[in-house]
C-alpha cells in the first residue's frame, strides 16, 4: 500500500501547477459564452414580446399560449387584460402576457 502512496506524491510533485491567471481567463471565457448563448437571445425575445404587447389594439387577430385564436374586441390599458372574441357569441378575457402572436388580418376567415 505504501508503494501506491509514494507514486501519487511523486506524480503530484512533478505535475505543473496551474496559476490563478488561468482560472480567471477560464471564468471570463465562460461569462462571455454565457452572455452570447443564453442571456442575449433571451433578452431579445423578452423585448420583442414587450413590443408585441404594447402594439396590440382592437380588431387585431391574436393567438394565445393556450391555442385560442380570436379577434381583440376590448383592450384594458390599466389592468393589462384584453377581451378576445372567439366567434360571434363567445368572448374570453385574458392577460396580455398570454398572447403569443398577432396574426395577419383575415387569418380567422381563412381557417
Amino acid at each position: 500500500m505504501s508503494l501506491f502512496i509514494s507514486q501519487a506524491h511523486a506524480a503530484a510533485e512533478g505535475a505543473p501547477q496551474g496559476g490563478s491567471m488561468q482560472l480567471f481567463i477560464m471564468l471570463g471565457l465562460f461569462a462571455v459564452i454565457f452572455y452570447f448563448m443564453i442571456y442575449r437571445p433571451q433578452a431579445k425575445r423578452a423585448k420583442e414580446h414587450k413590443n408585441l404587447m404594447s402594439s396590440m389594439g382592437k380588431g387585431d387577430e391574436v393567438l394565445t399560449n393556450g391555442g385560442l385564436l380570436g379577434k381583440i374586441s376590448k383592450v384594458s390599458e390599466d389592468n393589462d387584460y384584453i377581451v378576445i372574441a372567439l366567434n360571434d357569441s363567445t368572448e374570453v378575457t385574458i392577460k396580455k402576457d398570454f398572447v403569443t402572436a398577432v396574426l395577419p388580418k383575415g387569418t380567422m376567415k381563412s381557417l
